[in-house]
């Protein structure tokens, strides 16, 4: 069994864990009112855009994010919060230092406490149980969102129920063998949408692309036919379950928590991973940490 595997497991019991540490500090996360900025690389980037729109639509704040490399240094925030697994990445640990030096407030969430970050931004919370020997994110990613889900008071045990769910319940008939797919997502699960397309390229190597879900119909609709499948996190647009269908395309909406789903997806990357003798834990051309060499 790869470590990967091991790790997507047991994301039920990381939750629960989450959940516990948000409530135990709730002091160190932004409070209503505050304008905050969301930042991250790679899979955190994600999980960052599905938490500023939480935020933001839960009405506790003006709430963006941003790529790290791509965060707009001459904007004013409260508060930047950081997601890095490693602790270690160069454009993270740039951008904070930054913000600290302009005199901003940062809270970081990391797994490893060995590690920059710990210095680097004001407050951190550690969630060292939800670390990863892989180098494709799966436990870290979903239960940090978790942890931020849970201080809006958006998480719920029903969560907990239905990822338990998405791991032992069999993958739809007919995915492993599609040759594209396409994630969907509106509002906080467009950055699970665009999630799940990188999970599918990093471990599987797939043809994957993902939209928000209204956006599908202008455009990329045209790829799907037969042989491909759509993907949607969260509630469906109505029609649009229809319009795929009548592509010759494959539908995939099962109605269970949108995290829970992105597990589901983890999943597939796994099935498709193996059936084509990839080894998910070492994609190629990746690393754990992106740290960049000065010269």
């Amino acid at each position: 069994m790869t470590h990967v595997e091991k790790e997507l497991a047991s994301q039920p019991e990381c939750w629960s864990r989450a959940a516990e540490l948000a409530e135990a500090q709730r002091e160190a996360f932004p409070g209503r009112g505050e304008r905050v900025a969301v930042v991250g690389c790679g899979t955190s980037y994600f999980m960052a855009q599905a938490y500023a729109a939480l935020r933001e639509g839960s009405g506790q704040g003006e709430t963006d994010a941003f790529a790290a490399s791509e965060f707009p240094a001459h904007r004013g925030y409260d508060r930047v919060v950081a997601l890095t697994r490693s602790g270690t990445t160069t454009e993270v640990l740039e951008l904070l230092a930054g913000v600290r030096g302009a005199g901003g407030r940062t809270l970081a969430l990391t797994a490893d406490p060995d590690t920059p970050v710990m210095t680097a931004a004001d407050q951190v919370l550690v969630l060292d149980f939800a670390d990863e020997r892989s180098v494709v994110q799966t436990r870290f990613a979903t239960t940090a969102l978790t942890l931020l889900r849970a201080h809006l008071g958006l998480h719920t045990e029903t969560a907990v129920r239905d990822v338990r769910i998405a791991i032992s319940e069999p993958l739809p008939n007919g995915l492993v063998d599609a040759n594209q797919f396409t994630f969907l997502g509106q509002g906080w699960t467009v950055g699970l949408a665009n999630e799940g397309a990188l999970k599918m390229r990093e471990a599987a190597l797939a043809w994957t692309e993902s939209y928000p879900a209204m956006e599908y119909r202008h455009g990329p609709i045209s790829i799907s036919t037969t042989g491909t499948a759509t993907w949607m996190l969260g509630e469906e647009p109505a029609g649009l379950a229809d319009q795929v269908r009548a592509t010759g395309a494959q539908w995939v909406c099962d109605g269970i928590d949108p995290l829970a789903e992105l597990v589901r997806v983890q999943r597939l990357a796994l099935a498709i991973a193996d059936r084509r003798g990839l080894d998910p834990d070492r994609p190629r051309h990746l690393t754990r940490s992106v740290i960049l060499q000065e010269g």
